[in-house]
């Protein structure tokens, strides 16, 4: 699946469809992606501020997504673990980026060789247009490489 096309599903998928989550952006190369969570009158808490489980959830995929798609299909990755630190009410429109780097899949790729499991911890701000810090989210992954397929008889 191209990047473009994983973008499409994910905005019509009913979880981001009906939250206002929307996949802005999704690297030719798999290394950064862009979410929206707009703000409506059917996706804001009691006090009129962004739902917390909202923001965790324009969040959720996208590292193990990069980092799947970085390594190629020789790597098992999940998801192991995630937290959310809520910094200040989200009143407007919020924004979360994910970049991974060079170093990042080079660590990785290292890390894995042996065929051990690695634990990795990867951190979000959620933002609001002006750049302040709504929510900090944190996302634990594991990888492991595959066992390399041996032939029957």
């Amino acid at each position: 699946m191209t990047p473009t096309r994983l973008r499409w599903v994910m905005n019509l998928w009913p979880p981001f469809l009906f939250n206002s989550i929307h996949v802005q952006h999704i690297g030719a190369d798999w290394r950064s992606a862009r979410v929206v969570l707009r703000k409506r009158p059917w996706n804001r808490n009691y006090v009129n501020t962004q739902f917390g489980g909202n923001l965790f959830a324009m969040t959720d995929p996208f590292w193990m997504l990069l980092v799947m798609h970085a390594l190629g299909n020789d790597y098992i990755v999940w998801d192991k673990a995630g937290a959310i630190e809520f910094v200040k009410p989200g009143r407007s429109d919020v924004f979360a980026e994910f970049h991974l780097s060079d170093a990042d899949i080079q660590s990785l790729l290292e890390e894995a060789a042996s065929g051990g499991k690695v634990l990795r911890w990867f951190d979000t701000h959620v933002v609001d247009a002006s750049g302040e810090v709504i929510a900090r989210v944190r996302k634990q992954l594991y990888l492991r490489r595959k066992a390399p397929k041996t032939a029957t008889t």
